[in-house]
């Protein structure tokens, strides 16, 4: 099964010039230093958005076909919670008679409980999380790998969550920005593994944002796609 959803409006992040700078001088920072940039820029990134509104599609399919799809405009409300408000959806399928029937209900409730779980699960990961991100790092578990050197590096957390799993972030080493998160994870045992890629995107006002994510659930065969489209300020 796969979901995707357009418009996600959790996971961003913004670009942070004075940190950037520095960062750019000194590419052999310590993994402290870049930890805590890491940081400072989630912290950013949650803020800036919070003067954004977009739109949230999700797409759900399951062993390639689509079986449901949705939209939602998202923004923070007042007290600074994120709100969505229903635009468009798919139908339900329509509930066929009988024994056979109640199979396929059962089967589709089934689906829709693990489906929840699952996306849950993908929220608890991105954004990425600073008190989590920094007990990696008090753990020793966090390693940087260096792509291009001066540009681009990936972060990785081990055991960031649960034990065995790993979140790795993308990370821009010119402009301390956020480029890509990928998950390495499971729901209740290791053999039910969950994997998980987030595309990050940049508004014109420097503002990155989630511009996609795509969740898959290899045993169920469930794939949920998550993305963000017209992002537009609202003060």
């Amino acid at each position: 099964m796969v979901i995707r959803t357009v418009g996600t409006c959790a996971l961003a992040a913004v670009l942070v010039t004075s940190t950037s700078t520095a960062l750019a001088q000194a590419p052999q920072l310590s993994i402290p230093d870049r930890v805590a940039a890491l940081k400072t820029t989630l912290a950013a990134s949650q803020a800036n958005l919070r003067h954004y509104e977009w739109i949230e599609t999700t797409v759900v399919s399951l062993k390639g076909e689509e079986k449901s799809r949705k939209q939602q405009r998202c923004y923070y409300g007042a007290d600074g919670a994120l709100q969505k408000v229903m635009i468009d959806a798919s139908p339900a399928p329509a509930t066929k008679p009988g024994l056979r029937g109640r199979m396929v209900a059962n089967k589709t409730a089934e689906l829709t409980d693990y489906m929840k779980y699952a996306v849950s699960l993908l929220k608890s990961y991105v954004p990425p999380d600073p008190a989590k991100i920094q007990a990696a790092k008090d753990a020793g578990k966090v390693t940087i790998a260096v792509l291009e050197p001066g540009k681009r590096a990936n972060i990785s957390f081990r055991d960031y969550q649960k034990a065995g799993d790993k979140l790795t972030v993308g990370i821009d080493l010119v402009n301390n920005r956020v480029l890509a998160v990928s998950v390495s994870t499971y729901l209740d045992s290791a053999t039910d593994v969950v994997t998980l890629n987030a595309r990050m995107g940049q508004l014109n006002d420097g503002t990155s944002y989630t511009s996609d994510i795509t969740l898959n659930a290899q045993v169920k065969k469930l794939t949920v796609t998550v993305q963000n489209t017209g992002y537009r300020k609202t003060n």
